[in-house]
């Protein structure tokens, strides 16, 4: 975070950058290291963190999941594929005039828009400007290409999507990766809406890596978010 930046309440803490030696800084290593083992037997470079409904922590987790790469020494990307509540720009301190959307539109290229962060090794593609229709863009086959493209660049790519049950755009967007993870609320999202966010993912031939399960209360109470990486979760 730069010097005198205050934190808003739009702005979610890197934690694995801020306090790395904090037991949830530890929680997203484990994530990551699981996630490690899922790439054994295929490619994971593409990655879609999304979940059931609003609020449940995703754009939280996959600022500090692409930190984690970054710090694993890949070149990593974040980009901001919400382009219904963007977020990403927030976290970074990174201008959010220009971005996916403009680059979906042919205004501009991403390498434009593209922007370091405070963490090394660790790039933010922000949403830019809200759409009228971002199912349509993220569909596209610039889309497509765009993904391709960046893979040239870099290591590991990770794409924040809005949540599964109201918009089709996290579909499409998982879709097109190597898998997606699913961030789940463990103190107020209902079974049934896990059980049908995995179905709509599963439909539309996602691969499901697992879950990540948020704001779970440790046992002795010292603290409350705790993340839980379920590796075979929708298989």
């Amino acid at each position: 975070m730069p010097k005198h930046a205050s934190r808003n309440r739009k702005q979610r803490p890197v934690i694995v950058h801020e306090n790395p030696k904090s037991p949830a800084a530890e929680a997203y290593r484990v994530l990551w290291t699981n996630l490690q083992f899922s790439a054994v037997d295929g490619t994971l470079r593409k990655l879609t963190v999304t979940s059931a409904g609003p609020g449940e922590g995703k754009s939280m987790t996959v600022c500090n999941l692409a930190a984690i790469y970054a710090q694993a020494g890949q070149k990593t990307l974040i980009i901001d594929a919400d382009m219904r509540r963007p977020a990403i720009h927030h976290t970074f301190f990174i201008s959010n005039r220009f971005g996916l959307s403009h680059v979906l539109s042919n205004r501009c290229e991403a390498h434009e828009v593209i922007s370091e962060t405070f963490v090394s090794n660790l790039y933010a593609l922000p949403s830019g400007v809200i759409p009228p229709n971002p199912a349509e863009l993220l569909a596209s086959n610039r889309m497509k290409t765009l993904l391709d493209e960046l893979e040239h660049d870099f290591d590991v790519i990770l794409l924040d999507t809005p949540p599964v049950l109201s918009l089709a755009d996290a579909q499409i967007v998982s879709a097109q990766c190597d898998g997606v993870l699913l961030v789940i609320d463990s103190g107020r999202t209902k079974i049934q809406m896990v059980q049908k966010a995995k179905e709509k993912l599963e439909m539309a031939g996602a691969r499901i890596l697992g879950a990540v399960l948020n704001n779970v209360k440790r046992v002795d109470g010292e603290y409350y978010y705790y993340y839980y990486y379920n590796y075979g979760q929708g298989k």
